[in-house]
């Protein structure tokens, strides 16, 4: 006769053991995922456009003779049935080709890799600036929690989140640029640096290695200078939120058994932070990084136009100006598509880093 028990702990082990195939199930999983996220917002954006009428009229409408803006749509193939524009452009996305701008006639893909680079480029800077100050920003005040130094952090890493971009970029250059004449007001370079950089750097374009490919110490410090107020404004962005997930999960640690036994035997309070508390607090900083590159991408649109910043986001702003939608959807998409594999990457790291997540 046999009877309804549970898993005997040999078996249990056994499933335990097996975790390689309950990784890869989830890796494979989160892989998965991307098609349905960037489908989704493609589809969205896709739809959503052509709800204010075809891309030739919403860009050429009343600069074109009615003929002539006719002859447009019909080469460009608008006066299809949706569905089947739909199809067609899902089909172009998976070849990478995201079609040709209206108002200067260039492929998206070169407009993406040409300004692609300086877009991230601005993020690393802001990624830098955020683990900087958030993380050790955060470990402090776990230490000093529930002191005064521990509130004003708080109500500090409030403000950097709560401030808009755009706000704290025009008082960052009002101050730094205007009033004390410390750093540059816009732009990645000095016109100099630039054309010296196109000329004779790495041709990377990213500015910071061409520059150091170049050898000129002139340009590498005029590259960073350009880069500090940018930088900043995005990057305490982050910042707040990397202070607040240390310092809750750091005091969340205090408690834990091993803390405790370390207390036990003597261990001062700043080492349990730094050596024991520290570490178990960067896994959720690594499991948000994807959500905060998605955030980063979305604040560099308007970090890049409040500091004429070459990048995606400053063009992004100049085409819906125009109302070029084909330069619009391009670039979506393939925002959607580095933010989708970014998730996906996160996820692998912090899946090495912590087993509990497999689950």
């Amino acid at each position: 006769m046999t009877t309804d028990v549970a898993d005997p702990p040999a078996l249990l082990h056994a499933r335990t053991k097996g975790g390689g195939g309950t990784l890869g199930r989830y890796l494979l999983v989160r892989f998965l995922l991307i098609i349905p996220t960037v489908l989704i917002l493609v589809t969205l954006v896709f739809f959503l456009i052509r709800l204010t009428g075809d891309p030739i009229t919403a860009a050429l409408g009343g600069r074109l003779p009615a003929d002539q803006l006719q002859e447009r749509i019909h080469e460009a193939g608008y006066d299809r049935p949706i569905f089947v524009q739909y199809i067609e452009y899902l089909g172009q996305i998976l070849t990478l080709d995201f079609g040709t701008t209206i108002t200067d006639n260039q492929p998206v893909a070169q407009v993406l890799a040409t300004y692609g680079l300086a877009t991230f480029e601005l993020v690393v800077y802001a990624l830098v600036v955020a683990f900087i100050v958030g993380i050790p920003l955060g470990m402090v005040a776990a230490a000093l929690r529930d002191r005064w130094p521990d509130a004003t952090l708080r109500v500090s890493a409030i403000l950097f989140y709560a401030t808009p971009v755009f706000f704290a970029g025009l008082v960052a250059k009002l101050v730094f640029s205007v009033w004390l004449g410390w750093l540059p007001v816009s732009g990645r370079a000095n016109v100099r640096t630039e054309i010296a950089l196109e000329r004779g750097g790495g041709g990377t374009g990213i500015y910071l290695i061409d520059a150091i490919a170049s050898g000129n110490p002139d340009y590498i410090a005029d590259v960073l200078l350009h880069a500090v107020l940018p930088a900043l404004t995005l990057g305490l962005l982050t910042a707040g939120i990397f202070l607040r997930l240390v310092r809750t999960n750091v005091i969340g640690t205090f408690n834990m058994p091993y803390v405790d036994a370390a207390r036990s035997r003597g261990v001062r309070e700043s080492r349990l932070v730094r050596t024991h508390a520290y570490r178990p607090a960067l896994i959720p900083i690594i499991t948000v990084i994807g959500l905060q590159i998605a955030l980063m991408l979305g604040g560099a649109v308007l970090t890049e136009t409040t500091f004429e910043w070459q990048g995606i986001g400053f063009q992004l702003v100049k085409y819906l100006s125009a109302r070029d939608f084909v330069a619009v959807q391009g670039i979506v998409a393939m925002i959607a598509i580095i933010v989708a594999v970014t998730n996906f990457l996160v996820d692998v790291i912090a899946a090495f880093i912590d087993p509990r997540v497999r689950y």
